[in-house]
């Protein structure tokens, strides 16, 4: 073992040179027994020694994400069986799609009635639903002239990105 600890091996020092440039470290310090390493890449001057004060309260903003993500992977299950029927009905219109992942609202308001019901005829720049998503509902358009064919979410379900919200058959 004395040995091993104290001959060169290029490929341990290869592979400390691919996890340095994988997680992008700028230094590694190895001890082992009397021999010590120390492994840089790139300037000195990258990086800059004072630390970040707002770095302190960074790890409260993730903390709430995570479980975001992790609440919609739920939902997710039950969307491949909406998405189901949906197939068949794909030829009886164009999919109205979220673009991001959020709470799907019908209406502007609680208690208001819905921006459309099926058989509602709509324009491309009509607003069709509500996405919430960290806080911002976003107006979602129908981006196509038609009728409201079928309402594919519930008001307040958690929706995916691409997930299809609604069917617009086409003028």
């Amino acid at each position: 073992m004395a040995q091993s600890s104290e001959t060169f091996d290029l490929d341990k020092l290869q592979q400390l040179i691919e996890l340095m440039e994988k997680h992008d470290l700028r230094e590694v310090r190895l001890r082992r027994g009397d021999q010590q390493w120390l492994l840089r890449r790139g300037t000195k001057e990258l990086v800059p020694a004072v630390p970040m004060h707002p770095m302190a309260g960074y790890p409260s903003i993730p903390l709430p994400a995570a479980p975001m993500a992790h609440a919609a992977p739920a939902p997710v299950a039950a969307a491949p069986a909406a998405a189901a029927p949906a197939a068949p009905a794909a030829d009886v219109g164009t999919p109205v799609k979220s673009p991001m992942v959020g709470s799907f609202y019908a209406s502007p308001q609680p208690g208001e009635p819905a921006f459309v019901k099926v058989g509602d005829k709509v324009k491309a720049d009509t607003t069709v639903c509500l996405v919430e998503a960290m806080k911002f509902f976003n107006p979602i358009k129908a981006d196509v002239a038609g009728t409201i064919t079928k309402i594919l979410a519930k008001d307040g379900d958690a929706v995916e990105f691409g997930q299809t919200l609604f069917l617009v058959k086409a003028d």
